[in-house]
This record gives C-alpha cells, structure tokens and sequence, in this order.
C-alpha cells in the first residue's frame, strides 16, 4: 500500500446492531468520527453550532472550512437544533475545541437523556478552572458515564479512510469496548484503557511540544534538534503526568509518543505550523488572524505552565514556548536559554 491509499468500502470486524449516534461540533475532527460512524452503519447525527453554516453543510455535502474536498456521507444527518441532535442518542460524541466544551455541555444539558454515556475527543486543558474535558464535562452534567478518546488522528487522514489507530479510555471497561466496537473499521482500529487522566494529558500536552517542533523548524534547524525536542517533550509530559496521577507506560502508547510524533512532524498539524510561522518571524496575533481553526496549544500552553508550578513540575520546553507566545521573547534566545540550561544526567 503506498501512502496516501483509502480503504474503501467499511469491513468491521464483527457484526453489530446499528446504534444512534450524535456528534457534538462540526470542526474536521467531529467531522471526520462522523464519517467513521457512518461507515460503519450507525445513524450518525453532526450538530454546528452556527446555523448558517449548518446550512452550507447541508447544501455542500462537504465541510467547505475544515476538510475541503470529502464528501460527506448521504446518510449523516446535519442540524444546528441541539434538542434535535441529542434525542434519542445511545451516544453523544463531544467534538468541541477544549476551550469551549463547557458551553457545549451547557447547551446539552437540558436535553441529555439520563444514562446516555458521552465521548470527549477535545484535546486541551481548560484555561480557567485547570480541567480536562471529561471532567468538564461532569461538572456541567453531574455523574455521567464519559470516555476519551485521543492518539495520533489527524482529520485529513481519517476523513480519507486511511490507517488510524487511537486509544480509547475510560474508568468502565464496558463502557471503552463498546465504543470500540462502535468505531472499529478496516481503517480506524481503537484501543482501550483504563486510564483516563493520561490519555486526555498525552493529547493536550503534546500540542505545546507541537508549537516547539514547529518553531525549530521555521528557525531552520534539522533532524537532530526535531528528535531531541520530542524525546525531551515527552520526558516534560511523562513527568507532569505521573504527578497528577496517569499511569507511565500511558506515555509510552498512542496517546502519549504516538501522538507527539504526528504532531511534530505532519504538516496536517495546525500547532506544527503555528509554531513553524512564529519561528519564520510572524507574531501570534499574525497567526492567529490567520486561521478559522482552534490552535489548541497555544490556549494550552497557558493551563500547562500553571499545572506544572501546583504540581512543583520542571517542564522547560514548555516554560520557552509559553514565553515566545505570550512574553515575546525572541524564538532563537529561546533555544540558547534550552541549550545552556544547567547540564544534568537524562533521567533527571
């Protein structure tokens, strides 16, 4: 198979009743676990949360702003109508920038129906209150049963049916193989796991080291400076995620590497590129003027360097990233104040 091939066609691996599914946000990455559902033969229903361009949707049968040219699926139904979208949902899917899943839930939460368990795929950490999105989520919903879902995916992919593989989390064993199932095709093939504080970090974290991968490369530097930020960023990640209670070998998984490398090297990543314009000279204002994407690691970038100072945590990558965004401080001092840092033995 050369790169670039589609799947065509959906081979689940085992047969299974179809169920009612909702996604909650119409950005590429709703968009494209949309289109996984619907291959598999579920009744998928895609919310927006502008009926406008809910509207253009409709017409287009495509997602003219975040995944141009694939077609959206006949059959996945397409409202802005929240009571319309979660009624009758044996699943509700929130797809939502980690910024704005509190409002989402809010929006959900008179039409929730008791007992419907719930999928946070947001990858980020809420700026004000310092949670993840499933935590979010319960404290807008009260005890709901909620999984995450993370690991390297980018929506460009997915959306073409090729190769994927995520992880997939949550307290209830049950309730993470169920998902799995809902979701497991010839293309998109999920794992499960039981911890869910470190499959949701791994997603957010890696967003921030993605912002610096970015800005090596707008700066010009090669192959040896890209490797040394990613295995020095997943050391900053493992090391805050173990103080808040994840488990290490999570780190090691799709969630944790896996995901890092995708969003260190592709040029489907936004935070990749973000970082890659700021290091070529843009400011963040610049970039951010730019784009209708959510840039999640710039917003993360400032929950995580709090994080790390309640949890006594030294994250230095991070720490330089934060001040090259939001101090100004110049992208080639930040990488002489990394390099000349005091010299210490690696598993520090």
């Amino acid at each position: 198979m050369t790169v670039g091939t589609r799947l065509k066609g959906r081979q689940p691996a085992m047969t299974r009743p179809s169920s009612r599914i909702t996604v909650l946000g119409d950005g590429a990455w709703g968009t494209a676990l949309a289109i996984v559902l619907c291959d598999n033969g579920h009744t998928v229903t895609l919310w927006g949360a502008f009926p406008d361009y809910v509207d253009t949707l409709i017409r287009r049968r495509e997602n003219v702003k975040f995944l141009p040219g694939v077609k959206l699926p006949d059959a996945l139904g397409i409202t802005s109508d929240m009571s319309e979208a979660a009624a009758g949902a044996d699943l509700i899917v929130v797809a939502a920038p980690a910024q704005h899943v509190r409002s989402v839930a809010r929006r959900l939460a008179p039409h929730h129906g008791k007992g419907t368990p719930l999928l946070s795929v947001a990858k980020g950490i809420e700026n004000k209150t310092l949670l993840r999105p499933s935590q979010i989520i319960r404290e807008i919903l009260g005890r709901v049963h909620v999984a995450v879902l993370s690991g390297p995916s980018h929506a460009e992919e997915v959306s073409r049916r090729m190769p994927t593989s995520v992880s997939i989390a949550s307290s209830g064993h049950a309730l993470a193989v169920k998902i799995q199932q809902l979701l497991t095709t010839n293309y998109f093939r999920p794992y499960t796991s039981d911890d869910t504080t470190g499959v949701e970090l791994g997603g957010a974290l890696k967003n921030v080291i993605g912002i610096a991968a970015g800005i090596s490369d707008g700066l010009g530097f090669g192959d040896n400076a890209k490797s040394a930020l990613i295995t020095r960023g997943l050391a900053e990640i493992t090391r805050l995620g173990r103080a808040m209670g994840a488990r290490q070998s999570t780190f090691a998984g799709l969630s944790g590497i896996g995901d890092l490398i995708t969003t260190c090297i592709s040029p489907h990543g936004r935070n990749h590129r973000c970082g890659a314009e700021i290091g070529r000279g843009k400011t963040l204002r610049q970039v951010l003027d730019s784009t209708e994407q959510v840039i999640e690691g710039v917003w993360t970038c400032r929950s995580v360097r709090r994080l790390a100072a309640n949890h006594g945590v030294e994250i230095p990558i991070c720490e330089q990233v934060y001040r090259v965004l939001f101090r100004r401080k110049s992208p080639s001092n930040a990488v002489k104040d990394l390099m000349l840092r005091r010299p210490r033995p690696e598993e520090d």
